[in-house]
């Protein structure tokens, strides 16, 4: 068993280390976003783009005005206090908490507003992994298994609050769908209509990556960089394109429309 000395000494180079790096958080009122946090505010709102499929209420028991309302509130007290905390993490000591309480609820009630957008992007991504897999026999099929729909979904949420300088939430809500679906979707993409991956483990996409409408990308594509650009680094994949297994496309070019990129 350690010794009080002994105890005292570990405690005492551990807190001087604490207090010799800026990247360590222990001054109040500097807490960052909690990652378990933001987890339940992607599920959350997976419940209200997906009603009856992840929630425990039955829809059908319950005013569907009723359901939304009980759900956006309780989402929005918790996304509010996340965001609040990275928008001071980031301005640090030169935080005015009167502006970032009101940045906060316009970042608020610009991302809830986009909701029924969102949503009808994803009914359309839905019906593009059901029109482009044979093996889907049915819509809720994709909603409640197809990994590549789980991973477009936290990045259409990401995407919003990263088109309005959101710090630090977008990209612990990509990499939360990273770890679980091995897609890394950067949230700083712009992706078009009826988007679907197929398969899609080791699929990668860039943060400047964009790809138009009705685009198809199969597992193990790259969309990526060559470390050696500024700027505008990734791909653009225009309408009606498909990139088959493996592919690795590189750099800040433009495939074209209808384009078919063959596997590896």
């Amino acid at each position: 068993m350690l010794s009080e000395e002994k105890l005292s000494k570990i405690i005492g180079d551990i807190a001087d280390n604490y207090e010799q790096e800026d990247l360590f958080t222990i001054e109040s009122g500097h807490q960052l976003p909690n990652r378990d946090a933001v987890i339940h505010i992607i599920m959350g709102l997976r419940q209200i783009m997906f009603p009856g499929y992840f929630d425990k209420e039955h829809l059908e028991r319950t005013i569907p005005e009723y359901f939304l309302g009980h759900n956006i509130i309780r989402i929005y007290d918790t996304l509010s206090e996340q965001i609040r905390f990275a928008l001071i993490r980031e301005a640090k000591s030169q935080a005015n908490l009167t502006e970032i309480n009101e940045r906060t609820e316009e970042i608020c009630e610009q991302f809830f507003s986009s909701f029924a957008h969102i949503q009808q992007l994803l009914l359309k991504d839905v019906q593009a992994a059901f029109d482009g897999d044979p093996a889907a026999k049915t819509k809720e099929e994709i909603i409640f298994c197809y990994p590549g729909l789980f991973a477009i979904f936290v990045y259409r949420i990401a995407h919003e609050l990263y088109t309005q300088d959101v710090p630090f939430l977008p990209r612990i809500m990509t990499e939360y769908a990273h770890s679980r679906t091995g897609i890394d979707i950067n949230s700083g993409a712009k992706i078009g209509e009826y988007f679907f991956i197929d398969h899609g483990t080791g699929v990668v996409i860039g943060e400047t990556t964009t790809i138009g409408n009705n685009v198809k990308l199969y597992q193990g594509v790259t969309l990526g960089g060559t470390g050696k650009e500024t700027g505008k680094r990734h791909p653009t994949l225009e309408d009606n394109v498909m990139v088959s297994v493996g592919a690795k496309v590189l750099g800040s070019f433009t495939i074209g429309e209808n384009s078919k990129i063959g596997a590896g």
